[in-house]
């Protein structure tokens, strides 16, 4: 096989255009790369200004380059005989056909791969498929993205490396792939097939690499072989050994091991004061900001307290990010400077583990919903078995519809077989389960400890102590969880397990496998019998849905396909007209499921009496646990339903999108600061509540409130701590309010608001070179903006990134701007917090408005509901609270190393003119404020920046 590696730049981003350049990099037989072609062409047009930012190639470029025919008579040879091969091959293939078409030569008709396609396939858990992130992580000199010559050679590159890997991988993976991708007849296909027999004519291969077992490649070998961390005929290692003497060995070892580990104050005071909550067996409320090094702060005296008493200690993180960083930087670090062995285990939600039972059945039956897409995935997947070893979806970069592919093949309590399931010993879930009971640490996450206590604490290893980090979330997952939150997929994903149509879901499979047993006649008609029961409860359910979205009015903050873009709350006092008429369209969804799971009972009860055959047990398994979820879904609806409990708030979310496909139910308990209490901290020993933000004007009494640590707090059981931060705000933050600056009412600016906000944005992001971050609280303001200020900064080279105006997610525009240049990012609601962009890419961030949470939102008006008849002033006790925080999230973006600078500008100026603008002030870390009229603010932010120094007295 020849690869020819080819790559255009073009005057237009889409499918029409003159190409600019042509790069060609030849691959031989020997995967060497034996040729690199490159060209300018006279496209016989102006290069549009986007295209010249784009990919640095001007007008004076192609003014004495060769004519397209003169290129296409130098490349046309190169192109015999070859594969060609291409990074999203299918953009540069139409530019090239079209070319050899107004050349006048016969069109391509070889084979064509793309590298997208490979390097998904070979490296699933890569991050981004683009380019230029690709090779900076393969450690490729990919200096001129987006010239042709230069995306050539990378893209080579990236083939090799991809074709090592494959290479590199057991024959049982690629029979797998070439038995997938077979029977579509696809180039790709055929790849496979060659590599195949290629690999069919080797001499066997290393077996000792992989576990292989029933027909895959594994990375694992049994869970049942893990043992203990440390023998237990020794003793236990800290016996007679004090916190200071252990942390004593602990710093040595930290300086040996970190070259620039220093002692920091504030970390020094977090060791102690989680050692003495944990020792004295108190709850602990500690605020951390960014720098203090937190997850040590409480890891070590955690490591110290499990070890010595012998008792886990469950650490719990509101994000999956947090938890990542915890096991791939922090826990590996520990395992190197505590002076003895210790484990510590991530254990998340069960969905999160891939049930490898599920996963053989649907790549033997091939039971694909989209094959197109579901081919991809499985191909994925059969090649991240050979490298995971958790099983966990995180590491899966699955794109497209690979998500709904995952719902499928994911482990569930209902299906589980247990230990009769031929996969048992090598069962992800099982095996973080085990992992769990035999760490020291164990690090989950808040929506599993609740769903742990809601299940009798049957899920979680029995803990005394509880760490929880990014505690500022922990009411909030609480309510999710201690309510109820019912989506319109929940209902017909289970049905459609069920029965896809009459003749494919789970229900007719079990019919087939039935077909030779002497009653198989009289269980295929009660199979029958159920299919129009589910078919009348999925009609029923659209209609229910349909009528439910249009209650629905539409939010005004709220940007476009948002899923709270149209919300309504339902009050049990004031119940929508009509809305009687659906609770009969409910009643028969109630009794239509009803009688679908009775027969679907009796049936399943019958069978498992009379067969004793696996393959038909574990369709019985996964059948009984839909069946189960759908009594649970028919409770759940019949609660939302009927509204009868005056201590929880009823609200609707859609979005304008897929309107009633995207259909939200939630119920949530208005106070769970009595729960909490009851659950936690009455039940616990020891739990230690940390966040960067956590008290509101030096005080934690809001967060005691919230989460019932009130009779904690009276029975001198809880502790209290507010570090220092480790950084120098006063010099490293300059925040700066323009005291003139006119006010909005509501989430709309008017025309002179805007303009003034738009011009003001545009100075100080010429000043600052870009490098800037915009927060809004309204995505209507965010469109206002968006436009005009994308037009008064391309002038200056600057471009603009807007959240739900660009496409990507958040994660993704965040990278975007990262690794951009000159950008100026918008976000809303959930760019305030969680997004790190250290070091230079980020100096300045302007908050436009102060961020109230809607008031109007179900659950903030049924909390201020219940403070007034409490006699309490919900503004004060609720709204401003609940805004300090996020403001100081938000605030807390800017300074993410000790060495960063940075200005914050605050367009609100209800922050110096309002009696609650000083909680709001004196709740941050202490920079600079300077307030001055808006015309003289950017001189000040510049002579800001360019003078680091002076400002130190």
């Amino acid at each position: 096989m020849k690869f020819a590696v080819l790559d255009f730049e073009t005057t237009g981003t889409q499918s029409d255009g003159e190409i600019i350049q042509a790069g060609l990099a030849i691959i031989d037989h020997d995967y060497s790369i034996t040729q690199i072609y490159s060209s300018y062409v006279n496209p016989g047009v102006p290069i549009p200004p986007f295209i010249t930012g784009l990919t640095g190639i001007t007008d004076e470029d192609v003014a004495d380059a060769p004519s397209l025919e003169e290129m296409m008579m130098e490349m046309v040879p190169l192109l015999d005989d070859v594969v060609l091969v291409g990074h999203n091959v299918a953009f540069d293939f139409h530019f090239l056909q079209n070319a050899l078409d107004r050349c006048g030569y016969l069109p391509f008709t070889g084979r064509i791969l793309d590298t997208i396609d490979f390097l998904k396939i070979t490296f699933p858990s890569l991050g981004s498929y683009q380019l230029g992130y690709v090779s900076s992580e393969f450690g490729f000199q990919h200096d001129r993205p987006h010239q042709a010559d230069s995306d050539a050679l990378a893209t080579a590159f990236v083939l090799l490396k991809c074709l090592n890997e494959l290479r590199a991988l057991p024959l049982i993976t690629i029979q797998r792939l070439s038995d997938l991708f077979a029977p579509e007849d696809s180039d790709l296909g055929w790849f496979f097939d060659g590599m195949r027999t290629e690999k069919e004519a080797e001499p066997i291969q290393d077996l000792d690499g992989h576990t292989y077992y029933r027909q895959l490649a594994l990375n694992v070998s049994d869970w049942t072989d893990i043992g203990s961390p440390r023998d237990e005929r020794e003793g236990n290692p800290l016996e007679g050994v004090s916190f200071e003497q252990f942390m004593d060995q602990v710093r040595d070892n930290l300086k040996e091991t970190l070259d620039h580990y220093e002692e920091r104050e504030a970390q020094t005071q977090m060791f102690s004061s989680v050692r003495q909550a944990l020792d004295e067996e108190k709850h602990l409320l500690i605020e951390a900001g960014t720098g203090t090094g937190k997850s040590l702060g409480y890891l070590l005296p955690a490591i110290y307290e499990s070890v010595k008493q012998e008792q886990k200690v469950m650490v719990s993180t509101h994000t999956i990010n947090l938890q990542e960083q915890l096991r791939e930087r922090d826990i590996p670090m520990l395992t190197q400077v505590v002076p003895f062995p210790f484990k510590a285990a991530v254990f998340k939600g069960r969905g999160h583990y891939l049930c490898l039972r599920k996963f053989e059945h649907k790549i033997n039956k091939r039971e694909f919903s989209t094959p197109k897409e579901d081919y991809f995935t499985a191909a994925q997947m059969i090649v991240w078995l050979t490298q995971t070893e958790t099983g966990d979806d995180e590491e899966l970069n699955l794109s497209g519809r690979g998500g709904d592919f995952w719902e499928t093949v994911q482990s569930e309590s209902e299906s589980c077989l247990g230990r009769s399931c031929p996969w048992f010993r090598k069962c992800f879930y099982h095996r973080a389960k085990h992992e769990a009971g035999l760490s020291d640490i164990v690090i989950t996450n808040h929506s599993k400890l609740f769903t742990d206590v809601k299940a009798a604490h049957q899920l979680l290893p029995a803990y005394e102590s509880l760490v929880i980090d990014e505690a500022h979330h922990l009411e909030d997952v609480a309510g999710k969880h201690l309510g109820l939150h019912m989506k319109y997929f929940t209902l017909v994903h289970t049905l459609t397990r069920l029965f896809k149509d009459s003749r494919n879901g789970q229900l007719p499979m079990l019919r087939s496998q039935l077909s030779g047993h002497e009653n198989s006649v009289q269980w295929g008609s009660m199979i029958d019998q159920m299919f129009p029961l589910a078919v009348e409860v999925k009609e029923i359910w659209d209609r229910l849905s349909d009528t439910l979205f249009g209650l629905l009015p539409e939010r005004s903050d709220a940007s476009p396909g948002e899923t709270g873009q149209f919300s309504l709350r339902l009050k049990p006092s004031q119940k929508p007209a009509k809305w009687q008429e659906l609770q009969d369209v409910e009643n028969q969804i109630y009794v239509t499921l009803g009688d679908l799971i009775r027969k679907g009972d009796k049936l399943l009860l019958e069978v498992k009496e009379d067969q004793d055959d696996y393959q038909s047990d574990s369709l019985i398994t996964d059948i009984s646990g839909l069946l189960k979820d759908l009594a649970t879904i028919k409770d759940n609806l019949r609660f939302f339903m009927r509204m009868d409990d005056a201590n929880t708030v009823y609200w609707m979310e859609a979005s304008g999108q897929f309107r009633s496909k995207s259909l939200q139910l939630y119920a949530v308990p208005v106070d769970v600061s009595a729960q909490l209490k009851d659950m936690f901290f009455d039940k616990k020993k020891s739990i230690v509540l940390t966040s960067a933000t956590l008290s509101v004007d030096k005080s934690f009494q809001f967060m005691i409130e919230q989460l019932g640590l009130q009779e904690a707090a009276e029975n001198n059981r809880l502790l209290t701590s507010m570090l220092p931060s480790p950084f120098n705000y006063r010099e490293q933050a300059l925040l700066v309010i323009p005291r003139d600056f006119p006010s909005v009412k509501g989430s709309v600016g008017d025309a002179h608001f805007v303009d003034m906000l738009v011009h003001s944005l545009a100075e100080t992001a010429i000043a600052t070179r870009g490098r800037m971050m915009v927060l809004f609280t309204s995505y209507r303001m965010l469109r206002q903006v968006y436009d005009p200020l994308k037009e008064a900064l391309s002038g200056n080279d600057i471009s603009l990134l807007g959240q739900g105006v660009d496409s990507g997610s958040r994660s993704k525009l965040t990278r975007r701007f990262q690794d951009a240049k000159a950008t100026v990012l918008l976000g809303t609601s959930s760019f305030w917090e969680g997004v790190d962009i250290p070091g230079e890419a980020l100096t300045c961030l302007a908050i436009v408005r102060l961020p109230f949470q809607p008031p109007n939102h179900p659950l903030v008006e049924a909390k201020s509901e219940l403070l007034q008849q409490q006699k309490k002033n919900p503004f004060m006790k609720l709204s401003v609270p609940q805004a300090v925080i996020r403001f100081k999230q938000g605030f807390g973006r800017l300074v993410r190393t000790g060495k960063d600078r940075g200005i914050v500008i605050v367009y609100d100026t209800r922050v110096i003119e309002a009696y609650y603008g000083k909680y709001f002030l004196y709740s941050l870390p202490g920079p600079k404020m300077e307030h001055m009229l808006t015309e003289q603010m950017v001189p000040r932010i510049s002579e800001w920046l360019d003078r680091p120094t002076d400002e130190q007295q």
